[in-house]
C-alpha cells in the first residue's frame, strides 16, 4: 500500500485498475475478484482509510 493520505479516490483507482491487470496476467478473471470482493475499488479506498486511521 503506497503511502497516500486515505481517502483519495484517484490512488485508490489507481490501484484497482494495476490488481485487476495483474490478476489478468495471472489468469484470474474478473468475475472472479468481483464473486470475492465484490468492488476492488471499494476494498482498496477502504483499506487505505483504515490506515490512516491508525
Amino acid at each position: 500500500m503506497p503511502d497516500e493520505t486515505g481517502g483519495n479516490p484517484i490512488a485508490a483507482s489507481d490501484l484497482a485498475d494495476q490488481m485487476m491487470k495483474a490478476a489478468g496476467e495471472a489468469g484470474i478473471a474478473p468475475s472472479e475478484l468481483h464473486e470475492e470482493v465484490g468492488s476492488v475499488f471499494e476494498v482498496i479506498f477502504e483499506a487505505m482509510a483504515r490506515r490512516r486511521d491508525g
